[in-house]
């Protein structure tokens, strides 16, 4: 008699052990999702905007106009004289002129500001 109660408690518990166990699909799908949502906000905070950074400046290189003040990334503040594609001439000083890259050229800068620094 005690053996059927106990098989049939074991049978029981046997039941509802495997019915409380998820399917083993959608277990392996939930652990993947912080891996996905980190590879989100990764994309979204560092990705996407250097992304951006990079085409802007592109198009500035890009865009540059002969008569335009520039700052390059060696510091050197001018005016730019001539255009080519790969190389562009920066007159820094009356009578100085200097050849550099166009990848070398920082930013343009707007003529009032720097109009101000040469006082």
């Amino acid at each position: 008699m005690m053996e059927g109660l106990g098989m049939g408690m074991g049978m029981g518990m046997a039941w509802a052990q495997s019915s409380a166990q998820p399917p083993a699909g959608v277990g392996l799908i939930l652990q993947f999702v912080p891996f996905i949502g980190i590879f989100v906000l990764f994309y979204f905070l560092l990705v996407r905007p250097q992304q951006q950074r990079n085409k802007a400046r592109r198009l500035m290189i890009e865009n540059l106009k002969k008569g335009e003040r520039v700052l390059t990334t060696g510091g050197l503040i001018g005016t730019l004289t001539h255009l080519s594609t790969d190389i562009v001439t920066l007159q820094i000083a009356e009578g100085v002129r200097v050849k550099i890259k166009r990848s070398y050229v920082e930013e343009v800068q707007k003529q009032d500001l720097t109009e101000e620094t040469e006082k």
